[in-house]
């Protein structure tokens, strides 16, 4: 039982289960009406991104064993509950089911395929390339939405397109927030983040930048007439936020500072979420 439940610790569970909602979520923003009718493209991308999530995940703790030794030692690699091999055919068995999920097209199929690639990627050799590694952890944190489009539609619906940039753009800028945080461990593991490299000020000028870049495209939706009047007074919050969010960090750039505005990012990035839930409910 300890090793399933080690297994288990190694998925994530929860990351896995947000990521398979991120696809619905992805669905419902494309077309309001999937979610009356799903049909079995959107049930098998729910799996396809909490399979290839739990995939992710097993790599990741792979390839950070040695660190986590240190930093994390309860974890199922380090305290020796799953051997690093048996990490690695666990993530081959979860990445070959996940595809499977996927191969309902063969849009499908590349998009969960490319973006798998991504996390992978990241896993081996993007942590350590600082603002690469921020693109990447972006690009499949947008995944899921970009994923539950195709799913649905068999395109990227322009409403998506534009939640789908504005998700990009304020998590890089969370991600270099949340640099500043790891500033000291990052230096002594030579993570070339953009606080390492410039300083802790130049990577908040740099995330708020990617925040303020977000909230500039959030009146397209409403511009293009791709959303409803309840779009508005909500989308309006998460901009506030941001905008709110992003003085805090300019004016006072610490540690405890950064971590504070990474959390209200999160907060802000979810109000957004339901935003275009909300919007696009006709």
């Amino acid at each position: 039982m300890n090793k399933v439940a080690g297994f288990i610790r190694l998925m994530r569970p929860v990351n896995c289960l947000m990521m398979g909602f991120a696809v619905i979520v992805g669905a419902a923003i494309a077309n309001s009406k999937a979610l009356a009718n799903p049909s079995g493209s959107l049930i098998y991308g729910f799996f396809t991104g909490f399979l290839l999530t739990a995939a992710a995940m097993a790599i990741n703790d792979y390839y950070d064993k040695e660190i986590d030794t240190i930093n994390e030692p309860s974890r199922p690699i380090p305290s020796n509950v799953v051997k690093p091999n048996e990490a690695l055919v666990f993530a081959f068995l979860l990445t070959v089911l996940g595809l499977a999920a996927a191969a309902v097209s063969i849009l499908c199929f590349l998009t969960a395929l490319t973006f798998w690639l991504l996390s992978v990627i990241y896993a081996t050799v993007g942590k350590r390339t600082g603002l690469l590694g921020n693109f990447l952890v972006s690009a499949c944190v947008s995944a899921p939405f970009i994923y539950g489009s195709l799913a649905v539609t068999g395109n990227i619906e322009l409403n998506i397109l534009i939640f789908v940039l504005m998700v990009f753009l304020s998590n890089t800028g969370r991600e270099i927030t949340k640099g500043i945080v790891d500033v000291e461990g990052d230096k002594m593991r030579n993570v070339k983040t953009l606080a390492v490299r410039l300083g802790s000020q130049k990577a908040a000028i740099t995330a708020t930048i990617f925040y303020l870049t977000a909230v500039a495209l959030s009146p397209l939706p409403s511009v293009l007439n791709l959303v409803t009047f309840w779009f508005i007074p909500l989308v309006a919050v998460t901009d506030a936020g941001l905008v709110a969010s992003s003085i805090m960090l300019l004016m006072n750039c610490s540690r405890e500072n950064a971590r504070k505005a990474k959390k209200q990012v999160l907060a802000w990035f979810l109000v957004g979420l339901i935003a275009f839930i909300v919007g696009s409910l006709h």
